[in-house]
């Protein structure tokens, strides 16, 4: 196992670059870990400059996982299940902070270093949430707090504020509550060596069953939205998935995301996550179908030969809902033209709020830990009476995000024919509902890189 390398400086338009990091031997694999900027030359590497990268990762032997640098362990304790290292500089101790899964003792160890090479243990975070059998690739992030989350544009920076919060995330595989992956957080205060949660609640990042180990890119103001990219698979099925056998990849990225905190209804310390700017991927620049007077009435968008890439984004808000005896339902609907396939959402009005995604009618992969359906509850905000959806769809991968990104949802899909009509429809709504939604196009982030087949090829694991 090697680690791949790609570079972007807008996170949507990515190019390859040859493999970072080979294996040093048979048996060996790169797995996971991170890379940091040195630009105080800590670690004595880069007497000449302010720009030197260092990559902390784990090399997987048979005999123990350790962390490295050249050809040294530089933090060994002879174990088989000790990976994953994050780290990530501390200002207030001028000290390097690194958090790494004692994988099945369901521990996060954390160290500190002056210099990246050599670590010093200062604490354990243990048994905390959802166990699972292991914890995998923890991540510690400062994230500031919203003012207000009902808003249309709750990332305006003056509904962002910095604060003393952290949160310190653990995926665990398999023991999800769907099956395989997941990832859940724990917000709370962090000193340089240990950190306090505010409770043991296992809180779930996600509530679809494709958005595993996430990444935060660090060296972003604490004050500003935190910016996240996780990894779009499920371990149960990953490794069987069709496009391993027809197109040379098995798996995909989410999309970069945003990243803070808000108290909401029922919900202290939620992490609200929504997608990076979209805006330049817009292709045309407006939207493609929009809809100002959508309350019980349907928007039909054939998008087969106006949106080449055969990505979309839509929104909808839904207003003026009532407080009581509320009824009706709003519902998205992508199709194929050819095969008659589709994934499908929708959003109950009245109730306890469910909304729902389901990839049941996706008929390219049969898989029994495949899930078809996934729902959670959504309490409309009493302040604004108002609902709000984003909705991101790619060729194979569905990212739905409720309300300004309280509660996101991803999920893979595998179709035999291209999705190309979206339907979108409400019906039963109480007199005096508004609906809105737009449509846009979105262009591809690999065009660049495909070859004259429309195919992406890359890193190779040859030789080097």
């Amino acid at each position: 196992m090697h680690t791949g390398h790609a570079t972007s400086r807008d996170l949507y338009d990515w190019e390859n670059q040859p493999i970072a990091i080979y294996p040093g031997a048979d048996g060996e694999g790169i797995f996971s870990g991170s890379s940091v900027i040195d630009s105080n030359n800590t670690s004595g590497f880069f007497p000449d400059q302010t720009n030197g990268v260092v990559a902390i990762y784990t090399l997987n032997t048979k005999e123990e996982q350790t962390q490295e640098y050249s050809k040294n362990p530089v933090l060994s304790i002879g174990s088989t299940q000790f990976r994953d290292p994050k780290v990530t500089w501390y200002s207030a101790t001028q000290q390097w902070v690194m958090v790494v899964a004692y994988a099945q003792e369901f521990t996060i160890g954390f160290y500190t270093s002056p210099n990246l090479t050599t670590w010093t243990h200062a604490s354990n975070f243990s048994h905390y949430g959802l166990l699972g059998l292991q914890y995998e690739c923890p991540n510690l992030v400062q994230l500031p707090f919203l003012t207000n989350v009902s808003i249309e544009n709750p990332l305006d920076s003056s509904n962002v504020n910095s604060t003393d919060y952290y949160i310190l995330q653990i995926s665990i595989n398999p023991g999800a509550p769907l099956g395989g992956s997941i990832s859940q957080y724990f917000p709370g205060i962090f000193n340089g060596t240990h950190f306090s949660a505010v409770d043991g609640a296992a809180r779930i990042n996600d509530f679809g069953k494709d958005n595993y180990a996430g990444q935060f890119f660090y060296n972003i103001p604490p004050t500003s939205p935190q910016v996240s990219i996780a990894w779009a698979s499920n371990w149960q099925y990953s490794q069987v998935v069709p496009t391993g056998e027809l197109e040379n990849f098995r798996s995909a990225m989410s999309l970069p995301r945003y990243n803070v905190l808000a108290n909401t209804t029922r919900g202290d310390y939620t992490l609200v996550s929504l997608p990076y700017d979209l805006t330049p991927l817009y292709s045309p620049p407006t939207s493609l179908a929009n809809s100002s007077s959508l309350a019980n009435s349907s928007l039909l968008y054939d998008y087969s030969t106006t949106v080449p890439s055969g990505a979309l984004s839509f929104n909808w808000t839904i207003t003026s809902i009532p407080s009581v005896n509320t009824t009706g339902t709003a519902n998205f609907t992508f199709m194929s033209s050819v095969t008659g396939e589709s994934i499908r959402g929708g959003f109950f009005l009245g109730g306890d709020t469910p909304f729902f995604l389901d990839r049941g009618n996706i008929k390219g992969f049969d898989n029994p830990s495949f899930t078809n359906r996934f729902s959670s509850n959504n309490l409309i905000n009493a302040d604004t009476q108002t609902f709000r959806l984003q909705v991101v769809i790619d060729r194979s991968i569905i990212e739905v995000f409720l309300d300004n990104g309280l509660r996101s949802a991803t999920a893979t899909f595998f179709p035999q024919g291209q999705l190309d009509t979206l339907m979108i429809s409400t019906r039963e709504l109480n007199p005096g509902i508004q609906v809105s939604a737009d449509v846009y196009g979105l262009k591809s982030g690999w065009a660049q890189e495909e070859n004259m087949n429309g195919t992406v090829i890359g890193n190779v694991t040859t030789a080097h």
